[in-house]
């Protein structure tokens, strides 16, 4: 079973919006079918994002929201993470595509057409970038 990285937005329509979408995929975590990988910077990101006026966020919601995340999560250590050959046009969304990498073979699963763009040629390093929630049954 290939890892699985998603990225802040994923997690936005999972622990925020609760998109119906990303329903299969959260069970899928939350049960152990897939293995939903985060780092300390994928982490980091999050946090910001979910703390930015925008979301509306209370702190109690978002300590409540990265504590969701994290227990079901498992976390990679991205101290020595080796850079992936692409660079994503949006800098923030780079340690999504590096661990990525690193994981490979891996999903990153994403919405961002940044990343999106970088598909093609992470296809060529066993890693599957796609927008569909689903993607990870493709590997069951």
């Amino acid at each position: 079973m290939k890892p699985v990285v998603l990225d802040t937005n994923i997690l936005l329509d999972i622990f925020v919006f609760n998109d119906a979408r990303a329903d299969d995929l959260k069970q899928a975590i939350v049960n152990g079918s897939i293995s939903a990988i985060a780092s300390q910077q994928t982490l980091l990101e999050f946090a910001d994002v979910i703390s930015r006026p925008l979301f509306k966020l209370d702190e109690f919601t978002q300590a409540d929201v990265m504590t969701q995340w994290q227990s079901i999560a498992q976390l990679y250590d991205d101290s020595n993470l080796a850079s992936a050959p692409w660079k994503c046009e949006d800098p923030d969304d780079q340690i999504f595509l590096d661990l990525a990498y690193q994981l490979r073979p891996s999903i990153l699963i994403s919405k961002d057409n940044a990343v999106l763009k970088i598909a093609s040629r992470a296809a060529q390093e066993s890693i599957l970038i796609t927008a569909d929630y689903n993607a990870f049954r493709l590997e069951s």
